[in-house]
């Protein structure tokens, strides 16, 4: 009676063992259907069955395959070859591979032009420890690092799939394998199996380590880049629920430098550094899922805003050459003391209690569902004073006319001041025009227009 109580127990606990391998992060009723997305992402991504997906290893393989069959799921065509490559290590050799999928851009002519979106796939794997004599395996799990990144990067595939009508150039989604080995999948897709077509590669955008986003908050970097950090600040001004800080030092060496080194706009997109990175801590239920949430809406909005704007420039004297900034004009980002509309700093504030309020949709865009949105940029002089308004990037005559009107007939700002002194300082906001019908009647950002 002993042994078969003892086999029992045995037995049950064997079962635990194996459904363990296999968890994913709890669900709450709550939950909205992105965050039981992330989880179900990074509780596959991160488990014990894919052992830290090292690369070359049966894990990283498993978490390939993963992520191919949701690229499928979502509607992206998967490229076919060219994806398998070799790591030499010494005698031996690793075999990873990248996962690449592909959403056509509608314009006849910017489709044949790339925006990359990749993330890391691979992790750390396992090491054994010796705990009392007994060798113990240690699992180096990776959720975020870069289960995350992954997550994101799958669901932001699908809101673009989704839109994908709205996308002037094409976007390749791109899992990189072996970039724990000196970055062995992006080079190897920019040298070998997209190699014919990486000069049509107008940006890159990577994302890693995006799980913990409540301390740091959303980091970008963009080795000073101007256009991608112009295009983060046209950003702040518009209303969404998280908001990229541009940092000038590269938090994590990625993916991304392979693309820079090729002369690529190209931006990191992170939360930064956390204690448990690089251990075996490293698990889903460190992860803030809600804020990953806000941080999809954010890199849809610039996802979509490079596959439709202007090419971003690699080169600073390239940009300066395109940089209408008159002299002795301070870049927003660059001064010690921010101009500031009714006391807030925040672009978003002028957004909300002068620009909307007073912002009236065109009959003739209401007439012809003209929407979209509009980059205005200006000056705040020395005396607070809104100076040389213009549209930097428009979408109608008449949606131009009207952003620029309700902007020229702002009040005084507070200036913004560097090294103590007042100065002028350039600002760029982004002005929506959204048409929502409802009952024969059209809205405009929470507005009724007849």
């Amino acid at each position: 009676m002993m042994k078969r109580c003892l086999f029992a127990w045995a037995a049950l606990l064997l079962c635990i063992g194996l459904h363990a391998q296999y968890r994913t992060t709890p669900e709450d009723l709550n939950d909205s259907e992105a965050v039981r997305a992330f989880k179900e992402h990074v509780g596959y991504l991160a488990s014990a069955a894919l052992e830290g997906r090292k690369a070359g290893s049966e894990g990283e393989k498993m978490a390939a395959a993963y992520v191919r069959e949701k690229f499928q799921e979502v509607g992206l065509d998967i490229l076919p070859t060219g994806n398998d490559f070799g790591i030499s290590h010494g005698a031996d050799t690793l075999h990873s591979c990248n996962v690449t999928g592909f959403l056509q851009g509608s314009d006849p002519v910017l489709r044949e032009h790339y925006i990359v979106v990749g993330a890391r796939l691979d992790n750390l794997g396992t090491d054994t420890l010796v705990v009392d004599g007994e060798p113990l395996q240690r699992i180096y799990y990776g959720a975020n690092g870069n289960a995350s990144g992954l997550a994101l990067l799958l669901e932001l595939a699908g809101k673009l799939s989704l839109s994908r009508g709205l996308l002037k150039r094409s976007v390749l989604f791109v899992a990189f394998g072996g970039s724990l080995e000196s970055f062995s999948g992006a080079w190897y897709f920019l040298n070998r199996s997209f190699a014919a077509d990486a000069g049509k590669i107008d940006a890159m955008v990577n994302l890693d380590m995006l799980g913990l986003p409540g301390s740091s908050g959303l980091l970008a970097y963009t080795a000073s880049n101007p256009d991608l950090n112009t295009l983060v600040q046209s950003l702040q001004g518009s209303l969404l629920p998280i908001q990229a800080t541009v940092v000038t030092q590269e938090p994590y060496p990625g993916d991304h430098i392979v693309f820079y080194e090729k002369e690529i706009p190209s931006i990191l997109f992170t939360t930064g550094r956390y204690p448990e990175h690089g251990t075996g801590r490293d698990q889903w239920n460190i992860l803030d899922y809600e804020g990953m949430e806000k941080e999809l809406e954010y890199l849809y909005q610039f996802a979509q805003q490079l596959c439709t704007g202007p090419k971003p420039l690699f080169r600073n004297s390239q940009a300066a050459a395109q940089d209408q900034r008159p002299a002795g004009v301070y870049a927003f980002a660059d001064v010690d003391v921010k101009p500031m509309f009714l006391n807030s700093p925040d672009p978003l504030s002028f957004l909300e209690r002068w620009v909307y309020p007073y912002l009236k949709y065109p009959a003739y865009a209401v007439e012809n569902g003209i929407q979209g949105r509009v980059l205005v940029s200006f000056i705040v002089d020395e005396n607070g004073k809104v100076q040389d308004v213009k549209v930097s990037r428009g979408v109608h005559e008449s949606l131009d006319s009207e952003a620029l009107r309700v902007v020229q007939a702002s009040p005084k700002w507070r200036p913004g001041r560097h090294h103590g002194k007042k100065v002028k300082v350039a600002v760029t906001v982004a002005i929506d025009f959204k048409l929502e019908k409802s009952k024969g009647k059209f809205g405009i950002n929470g507005k009724t227009v007849k």
